[in-house]
């Protein structure tokens, strides 16, 4: 079990890794089933995890949501988005009259939908579907000049996507998506993936919301530009995640001071929504929730928390993979298999929405498929 109080975060996070004891008996009641073995794939091994997860036999998928953090970034007004800063508060503005993809996929899935202000800079008021948890009025400052935002700012925007994490867990939740809203967040994503994993800084930036070859160059420049201006910036343990048959937690992934240096380029670097995305990530599998990764934006904050308490691996489902440029390389460095690929570079956790029919369809089959005893269907011989 991990237990870490880190000095930037007033919360402490209790994750245990999977007590695979219960592996045997999961795969048994698996291969019972009536079909080859592994017939059913990628369904298997997320029966597998599921059960684990939910340390049951008949793993069952209860009130599922997707989170939607926002907030905006201060290095957005310097070139890092092909869209102005406004987009994001006229975004979720379109999320709370229903009219955006996510709105539409996590009906479709059957997901609740809740979106949170993180520190978008724009007032909405109380709002039906809105929480309100506001860090920093205008969102972050800019990073090209200094910190995004202070210790106390970050492990508050944690804290609070912690508290709606547990308030879920509360409503009976056992599965939840991530997404986010923030122009200028796929830049913060690109150092924060590059810092914490070691990949080269041009392999972890990409187009974003739509740049043109002299914007991309552009955002390159600037980026590299804020990497400059932190010649302090620590070194985050890079030792490789361990293989496990189910999930990649291991906790032999580093000491302590990576979850202490990985929150310092949270802070750095980091948006208000990807701190909530980090706290809320911890708190959900805390709760022994599954956590449906979306992409290139919550795969980072997943890399924090991931460095915060290892074991959170072991609860991850990875969605998709993004076509946004570095998110296939911040899943191959966790050596996360995503479930589809589609192409999709929207964001708000879409990939997470699209991705639920399969965990209710590896539930279904454990829960309903007969197998070869109750069926009387004779197994292979040999």
């Amino acid at each position: 079990m991990n237990r870490m109080h880190s000095p930037q975060s007033n919360s402490r996070f209790e994750i245990s890794a999977l007590d695979r004891g219960m592996a045997v008996d999961l795969q048994r009641k698996i291969d019972q089933k009536t079909k080859p073995l592994g017939a059913l794939g990628r369904l298997e091994s997320l029966a597998l995890q599921l059960g684990l997860i939910q340390r049951s036999l008949a793993p069952r998928v209860v009130n599922p949501h997707v989170l939607v953090c926002a907030g905006d970034h201060g290095a957005a007004k310097a070139g890092v988005s092909a869209f102005p800063q406004e987009v994001t508060w006229q975004m979720v503005e379109n999320f709370l009259a229903g009219g955006a993809a996510i709105n539409v996929l996590a009906k479709q899935a059957g997901m609740r939908l809740v979106v949170a202000d993180a520190g978008v800079a724009h007032e909405f008021g109380p709002r039906e579907g809105l929480a309100n948890m506001k860090v920093g009025a205008g969102g972050t400052a800019n990073y090209l000049e200094g910190a995004a935002m202070s210790d106390a700012e970050c492990a508050t925007a944690m804290a609070n996507g912690a508290t709606l994490a547990r308030d879920f867990a509360a409503a009976g939740c056992n599965v939840l998506g991530f997404g986010e809203m923030g122009i200028g967040n796929t830049a913060s994503a690109s150092l924060i993936t590059h810092c914490i994993t070691g990949l080269p800084l041009a392999d972890c930036v990409g187009r974003g919301t739509g740049l043109d070859d002299a914007g991309l160059a552009r955002k390159r420049v600037l980026l590299a530009q804020a990497l400059s201006a932190w010649p302090e910036r620590p070194p985050i343990n890079r030792l490789p995640l361990a293989e496990g048959e189910v999930g990649r937690g291991s906790p032999h992934l580093g000491k302590a001071e990576a979850g202490q240096d990985a929150l310092r380029v949270l802070t750095r670097f980091g948006g208000f929504e990807i701190a909530m995305l980090a706290g809320a990530m911890l708190a959900a599998a805390e709760a022994r929730m599954t956590l449906l990764i979306d992409g290139f934006i919550v795969t980072s904050a997943l890399l924090v928390a991931a460095q915060v308490s290892p074991a959170i691996l072991d609860y991850c489902v990875y969605a998709h993979c993004s076509n946004e440029a570095g998110h296939r390389r911040q899943l191959d460095w966790l050596k996360g298999r995503p479930l589809l690929d589609l192409g999709l570079r929207l964001g708000e956790g879409t990939g997470a929405a699209l991705a639920l029919p399969l965990l209710n369809a590896a539930c279904a089959f454990m829960n309903e498929m007969a197998s070869f005893e109750s069926a009387g269907v004779s197994e292979k011989t040999g």
